[in-house]
């Protein structure tokens, strides 16, 4: 698999009907079928927001506006992971251009950060306050990246975008059984903050019940005054005042500098051949991107695709990788505009070479004898992802997080808007894991201005057969190997984007040495691993929640991972 890394795309397969499609590839040789449409899809974690972005579509917005809509009623829909104060990863591919864009809106340690700052005197890191305190709130990308997209690749106004959220918020929503139970399991967490307990919980402090009308007053005014003063509002205008007293009242970091000073960055997409597949997705701050490849890679020296799927055989080959891949990130991968990322190096097919070698085909290595690839010559289970495709061909993939499930369950006064807490997505110090079990280096290091890595893999596929994919995953660190599933599951195996969704993950990240598997994976597969000397562990839940679509001629395909409960296609036609 060679890599390019490019902005501009030449596409070789073109995305039109075939001559004669005049229905859609609908097979029953699989347990799971897609949801079709033919003039536009959205899918995301949450069904009124994917309603939102349909709704959009039908109105003659494209991708991208039909994707900014979806993201701010998310901040609304599901305020466990969609927001305004966090930030994430944009992919854009723009069909008349042949062009895809990398936008990265990722948040930034304030100016005030420095690498000790979480550490106590006694050189112990100080957990608590590094995830839960005010100062483990990173400078928020959100709204300017949402806007930035908006502005330079959408066709509609901010009024029109969020008029539909500002309409959802005001109004309220009905509570169903998933925002039930999701605010019930974070009740004390969310009630440690008297602003957020107003939020989120009645006058009385209870608990809002399926079929009741949860309403966030707070929220729709925030929400109409970016509609009318964009993104000046948040960084510079009164709802930056509103951040900067909030941390000014509880020896927070962010200043108003900070936020005035935060910008968007356009990089250039990383770019892979996979079996005649063109993959494209996120470049460093996001490690997501080079260790998908670097995977791939390998997969492709072990001649993955001559291995029984879903075999001990095939499970031992993505757990090496797997444990290869993650012991890599946690020295090399940071931010690019900070330290020297060697992504050329860990993607190239030399190094996946030398890797494969140490690889044993009946034997597990142990992770303690697993040391980062010697260079040749944390995020939430709730992050959220989002897929869009126009009936032009034009895609967004967008993953966008406030790390933990509802942040820092800090929300700024007066506003509704939850804080991130993305500061344990830095390394506290070398060697010590975040609240994902990741491990740093010096490359993750706090740093003013610096974005934190991140596991977040937007992904677009061009498939030899002129079909595309957009596909991603919330889950934390679990997020690179869901995507890389997903992804061998429709290039190597052939299989529907639904059948590819449901099919049964398992994960591994070095260390813990262990693999996490979920329901699904046979007992006996299972017991053939731990000959092999494989840690298993039966997780206890899933792995993910992908939100997939594939435009294959002239059909829109699409599948809504059922791992997350609420999650819905929204297609048009």
């Amino acid at each position: 698999m060679r890599l390019f890394c490019l902005c501009l795309l030449v596409v070789w397969a073109a995305v039109r009907p075939a001559v004669g499609a005049d229905t859609p590839i609908i097979t029953y040789e699989e347990r799971f079928l897609p949801t079709v449409s033919r003039g536009g899809m959205v899918v995301s974690q949450e069904k009124l927001a994917s309603e939102v972005g349909a709704e959009i579509l039908r109105q003659g917005g494209n991708a991208v506006d039909a994707a900014v809509a979806t993201g701010f009623a998310l901040a609304v829909t599901l305020p466990q992971a969609g927001n305004l104060a966090g930030g994430g990863f944009m992919l854009v591919y723009l069909r008349d251009e042949d062009k895809t864009i990398a936008i990265d809106y990722r948040e930034e340690a304030p100016s005030a950060a420095h690498p000790q700052i979480f550490i106590n005197d006694d050189g112990s890191v100080d957990e608590k306050r590094g995830r839960y305190s005010h100062q483990a709130v990173a400078v928020p990308g959100t709204v300017l990246g949402f806007v930035h997209a908006l502005n330079k690749y959408g066709t509609m106004t901010l009024e029109q975008v969020i008029a539909p959220s500002i309409r959802l918020a005001a109004e309220g929503i009905t509570v169903t059984y998933a925002l039930e139970a999701s605010l019930a399991s974070r009740e004390a967490f969310l009630k440690r903050n008297p602003e957020a307990a107003k939020t989120f919980f009645k006058e009385d402090g209870s608990l809002y019940r399926k079929g009741e009308v949860f309403t966030q007053l707070d929220l729709a005014n925030t929400l109409r005054q970016i509609a009318l003063g964009g993104e000046r509002v948040f960084y510079t205008g009164p709802l930056a005042q509103k951040i900067v007293a909030e941390m000014e009242r509880n020896n927070g970091l962010i200043s108003a500098d900070d936020l005035a000073m935060y910008r968007v960055v356009e990089r250039e997409p990383l770019v892979a051949d996979f079996l005649g597949h063109r993959v494209i997705t996120m470049p460093p701050p996001s490690s997501g991107g080079v260790h998908l490849f670097q995977m791939l890679n390998m997969l492709e020296e072990l001649k993955i695709g001559g291995v029984p799927q879903n075999s001990a055989q095939y499970y031992h080959y993505l757990v090496e990788v797997m444990r290869q891949a993650y012991a890599d990130r946690s020295k090399y991968l940071g931010d690019p505009d900070f330290v020297d990322v060697p992504v050329e190096t860990l993607t190239s097919q030399e190094t996946a070479k030398q890797l494969v070698a140490l690889i044993s085909e009946s034997k597990a290595r142990r992770s303690q004898d697993v040391a980062p690839t010697r260079l040749l010559p944390k995020e939430s289970y709730d992050t959220t992802h989002f897929s869009v495709i126009d009936d032009a061909g034009n895609i967004v993939s967008n993953t966008y997080t406030l790390n933990f499930s509802y942040g820092s369950g800090i929300v700024v006064e007066g506003t509704g808007m939850l804080l991130n807490n993305q500061m344990d997505d830095f390394s506290a110090a070398p060697g010590v894991p975040n609240g994902y079990g990741l491990i740093g280096s010096e490359a993750n290091q706090i740093e003013p201005g610096k974005r934190p890595l991140s596991s977040m893999t937007p992904v677009i596929v061009q498939l030899k057969d002129g079909s595309m994919l957009a596909t991603g995953s919330p889950g934390g660190s679990t997020i690179i190997t869901v995507v890389l599933q997903t992804v061998l599951n429709v290039l190597q195996h052939e299989m529907n984007i639904s059948a590819a969704t449901n099919a049964p993950r398992i994960h591994h990240q070095w260390l813990p040495d262990e693999v996490l598997v979920e329901n699904g994976i046979s007992p006996d597969t299972v017991e053939l691993l731990e000959k092999m000397g494989h840690h298993v562990m039966y997780r206890g839940r899933t792995l993910g929640s992908t939100q997939s679509i594939r435009l294959s001629q002239g059909f829109f395909y699409g599948a809504s991972d059922p791992r997350r409960p609420g999650a819905a296609v929204a297609g048009v036609d």
